[in-house]
């Protein structure tokens, strides 16, 4: 009888042995886990991951912190969590700039293969505006100065590879006009050139043109994402303005090394999940513009980056299309 309970207990340490070798983790978390961010602090992708950790500190009762490693355009962040120990305790909070990347082929691998995307949490849409000076109120009129004048409108942008120059190379590509990139070193300049009526055109976020849409001093036209906006069902999208196809959005989400066991990826998903659907949260990033993105799982998320790396990657194989422009030369 000993020697049978022997056996047995044997046969259990074995199994369990197994299901932690097949990726069952431990109570998940049992120490800090760490957010990076491939930007200095301040940004918008910092404020995300700030807001983000400080609730899952919460939720967890286990600390959750960022850490900023920012330099050779995200490449440092991006590097340090597609070589570390794939258990969920380092993660990257990154971007559309991911695909972007991947689509120019200004990174040496596949973010699909070193990454498995965990959650996406937000979702940023770009406002359409242009200075007073330009006649009409709509896309189809602004598109039709642009085509009676080629290159005669300018269009500012926070600098070469930004999602506004994105944007506006996407709008004309579809549109078929030709208005001018002025790139600045931030957009602050780039507002105040739009200003002053320097330039004509601008693609920015909610929170940097709002203000002087209700002072006045711009004209909103449109709104860049697929579907209008519920804080101005009034607004029409470029695509249904002129422009058929036309979608642009930025999007923050969780990314783990590849390789994480699927009960960890899961175990976050949920909690971020909850984080991005409070109340709470959902008020703070509507004060700059940004929506939080629906409940969705690790394998919408995938999806949804497939579709996005797609769309690029047939777009910057347009013939004609500058490539060094978005990749800085």
């Amino acid at each position: 009888m000993i020697r049978f309970l022997g056996i047995a207990s044997a046969f259990v340490l074995i199994v369990s042995g197994v299901a932690h070798a097949q990726g069952k983790p431990d109570a998940f978390p049992s120490r800090t886990v760490r957010i990076i961010v491939g930007n200095a602090p301040g940004g918008g992708t910092d404020t995300v991951a700030r807001l983000v950790a400080a609730q899952l500190t919460e939720r967890w009762k286990s600390a959750v912190v960022v850490e900023n490693r920012a330099g050779a355009t995200g490449r440092i962040a991006m590097d340090s969590v597609a070589q570390a120990t794939p258990d969920g305790y380092m993660l990257l909070l990154g971007s559309n700039a991911l695909v972007i990347s991947m689509a120019l082929k200004k990174i040496p691998y596949d973010i699909r293969k070193v990454y498995d995307p965990i959650v996406q949490m937000t979702t940023q849409s770009y406002l359409l505006v242009e200075h007073p000076s330009v006649p009409g109120t709509t896309v189809k009129e602004l598109i039709a100065i642009a085509k009676s004048k080629p290159g005669a409108l300018n269009h500012g942008t926070a600098g070469n590879g930004s999602m506004a120059h994105l944007g506006m190379s996407l709008f004309d590509v579809l549109s078929g006009t030709n208005i001018t990139h002025i790139p600045y070193k931030g957009g602050g300049p780039a507002m105040t050139d739009l200003l002053s009526g320097r330039t004509q055109v601008l693609l920015g976020p909610a929170v940097s043109v709002i203000p002087y849409v209700r002072s006045g001093r711009l004209k909103l036209l449109a709104v860049s994402s697929e579907k209008r906006l519920a804080s101005m069902p009034d607004l029409p999208t470029i695509a249904e303005s002129g422009v058929p196809g036309y979608e642009l959005s930025n999007t923050y989400g969780l990314f783990a090394p590849a390789g994480t066991p699927a009960a960890v990826i899961l175990a976050i998903n949920h909690e971020t999940n909850q984080v991005i659907r409070a109340p709470e949260f959902v008020a703070k990033l509507a004060a700059d513009g940004v929506d939080a993105a629906p409940p969705n799982t690790p394998a919408e998320y995938r999806n949804s980056i497939e579709r996005d790396f797609q769309k690029w990657d047939k777009f910057f194989k347009t013939p004609g299309l500058d490539l060094e422009s978005f990749t800085g030369g």
